[in-house]
């Protein structure tokens, strides 16, 4: 398939090891990420709510929009702003990465 025919977002859950550390803090780590892939964009690991530590995690004033996504919410960690962004309600099409949390530094598979 040429890039004209694939879509342009692609959803693949996966049971691989994800974490994702900032200044030797875990933030997240799961083995239930979404690796959503976004034609013109590096692959991105959506983690559920329940495998990130939320409550390290400072919600920002940052909101941006994506036509494809819908309105991203950012959150902060300490001194690092707008780490990562959560879809609160995604558009049609994207339901599965509701509430999810993809971080700028996504991590890596262990």
């Amino acid at each position: 398939m040429d890039d004209a025919t694939e879509p342009r977002i692609t959803l693949h859950p996966h049971s691989r090891r994800v974490r994702v550390v900032i200044d030797g803090t875990v933030l997240a780590d799961t083995t239930r990420a979404i690796e959503l892939r976004e034609r013109g964009y590096p692959p991105r690991q959506y983690f559920p709510r329940d495998d990130v530590r939320m409550d390290l995690l400072t919600p920002s004033e940052t909101v941006t929009h994506c036509p494809f996504k819908g309105d991203a919410t950012y959150f902060s960690f300490g001194e690092h702003k707008d780490v990562a962004w959560s879809y609160e309600r995604p558009v049609e099409g994207m339901k599965a990465i509701k509430g999810r949390v993809v971080f700028f530094w996504w991590g890596r598979g262990v």
